[in-house]
């Protein structure tokens, strides 16, 4: 899938959706702009409440953070996190379907077929 082993850790750690990706891309491309779940919402055509979902997690993921007010910005918590948000977006942009794949592939598939390359030492 990926030969950044880091970046394919960092998606399957911190995206639970796509949706939440395309979400904290949107929210990337105007660093500055503090967000009500609104703008939010309408920028990306859904409910409200599918977008507070997505925004907690990515609070607990650590690369939002919210206002007082209610409002969100992209604030990834360190360098280290926003360079990688970087790469993740110039990945999605030039191999979509593989980010796609990463974020939508279940854990336990993605062990069987790391399984199913192990080598096997020994007689069994």
């Amino acid at each position: 899938m990926f030969r950044d082993p880091e970046l394919f850790h960092f998606i399957r750690e911190r995206f639970a959706s796509v949706w939440a990706l395309e979400l904290l891309l949107l929210m990337r491309g105007d660093p500055d702009r503090w967000w009500t779940v609104a703008d939010l919402a309408a920028q990306m055509r859904a409910n409200e409440t599918l977008v507070e979902s997505a925004l907690a997690g990515l609070e607990v993921a650590r690369l939002v953070e919210r206002a007082a007010d209610g409002g969100r910005r992209f604030a990834p918590a360190d360098a280290h996190m926003a360079e990688l948000c970087g790469r993740l977006a110039v990945a999605f942009k030039e191999r979509p379907v593989s980010v796609i794949k990463t974020i939508a592939t279940p854990p336990d598939k993605l062990k069987g077929l790391a399984d199913a390359f192990r080598f096997k030492g020994g007689s069994t």
